[in-house]
């Protein structure tokens, strides 16, 4: 528990610092966000990828007051469920109510149940993703509307940094990434910090978890080794797990915490599709750089995981597929396969055929007419039986 004054001091000193923080750069999702009556709105990302900011632009969009908080502040240091009455009255009677990180308070969820209770709107941020949407599907079901927050896209990245869209700024941005601080200060280890402070504080602490070291280790195997198969049988065996069950659950937590992406492997039984072995990505590419020394000469399988970036913030659901050959991106809408897309960083008379003969296949599986290959700067058209093969550069699909 904490004092009712130093719960005070926090809420009056943060809000004097929102008074000196710049209005930042406004994200392209920032239209979509919208303080609504009687609802919670949840803007769920990776540490450091611009939630606060977005939160603070929300606040500033309202043109009249509110309480906001920020769990993260040090000086309240053991704030429990029992202090939120504290808080409550220290705010007074508010509409809008904003909180940062929430979910370090366990129960957190209590509390933002009986301002939603009373007809307040509430705005939270929050850096896990499981947590989040499991105490708000138990007790507030049907009353929010979330919204993932990724770093910048090719588009923001362009307009942040002021650059043309070209060829050039594609090559930049999947060598920096759009982690928008260390765009700012280019310091390699600004990345590899937050690394290890969301493996130790989001993970390895919450969950009390005894061999970090293994943990550690896990999360950088797979950070550097994007685009490609994993089992966690596998895992297990290379560190010396004691079970499958240990390293799911790991595996669990950093997607959780948004380090990492598992893609599955198509099929129209789920029972596969929970044996296969799935893909792993990771959030970024300037932070799978900084993190492994794996991409030094391989800029294919980066190239892949920004592709699969781009698909992963539209929301829908992606698989890969293989059969004799295999297609990067099956993206389902409904039930229904509407696009497959293939990622390959440079076309040439070695892999040309590979690449067409998986987007053929697929085309075949899923009974498609078209299909997309998207490298670095390349264009074409393939007919195939009839069936196009799209060869797109990435500056123009992005």
């Amino acid at each position: 528990m904490v004092l009712e004054s130093e719960i005070e001091a926090s809420v009056l000193e943060q809000k004097a610092q929102l008074k000196h923080v710049s209005i930042g750069f406004q994200r392209n999702v920032m239209p979509d966000v919208k303080m609504i009556d009687d609802y919670i709105t949840i803007i769920t990302g990776i540490r450091r990828c611009g939630k606060s900011t977005l939160m603070h632009q929300l606040m500033l969009s309202l043109k009249q007051d509110y309480a906001y908080f920020n769990f993260e502040d040090p000086r309240i240091f053991g704030f429990d469920v029992n202090d939120f009455s504290k808080l409550d009255a220290i705010f007074g009677d508010q509409q809008f109510y904003f909180f940062d990180e929430i979910q370090n308070i366990e129960n957190w969820e209590l509390f933002v149940r009986k301002l939603h209770d009373r007809g307040k709107t509430v705005c939270i941020t929050g850096s896990n993703a499981s947590l989040l949407s499991k105490e708000l599907g138990t007790r507030l079901t049907g009353r929010n509307i979330q919204q993932e927050l990724f770093p910048f896209d090719f588009t923001e990245f362009c307009g942040y940094l002021e650059l043309e869209k070209n060829f050039d700024s594609v090559t930049q941005y999947l060598e920096l990434g759009g982690f928008p601080s260390y765009l700012k200060n280019r310091q390699i280890n600004y990345l590899q910090q937050l690394f290890r402070d969301i493996l130790f504080r989001d993970i390895i602490a919450r969950y009390s978890i005894r061999n970090a070291k293994i943990v550690e280790g896990i999360a950088l195997f797979l950070i550097s080794n994007v685009g490609k198969e994993y089992s966690l049988n596998g895992i297990k065996n290379s560190f010396g797990v004691g079970s499958t069950n240990s390293v799911s659950d790991y595996v669990a937590w950093l997607e959780d915490s948004y380090l990492l992406f598992s893609l599955p492997r198509f099929s129209w039984s789920l029972k596969t599709i929970a044996v296969n072995p799935r893909k792993i990505y990771t959030i970024d590419t300037g932070f799978a750089q900084a993190n492994s020394l794996s991409f030094t000469e391989d800029k294919g399988r980066l190239f892949e995981n920004m592709v699969y970036l781009k698909l992963r913030k539209s929301g829908k659901e992606l698989f890969y597929f293989r059969e004799k050959g295999e297609c990067d991106f099956v993206v389902k809408e409904k039930n229904k396969i509407t696009e497959l897309v293939q990622a390959c960083y440079v076309l040439t008379t070695d892999n040309l055929q590979r690449e067409l003969n998986g987007v053929k296949e697929a085309m075949d599986f899923f009974d498609l007419n078209e299909g997309i290959i998207v490298t670095l700067k390349q264009t074409d058209l393939f007919i195939l039986e009839g069936k196009k093969v799209h060869v797109v550069a990435a500056m123009n699909w992005f």
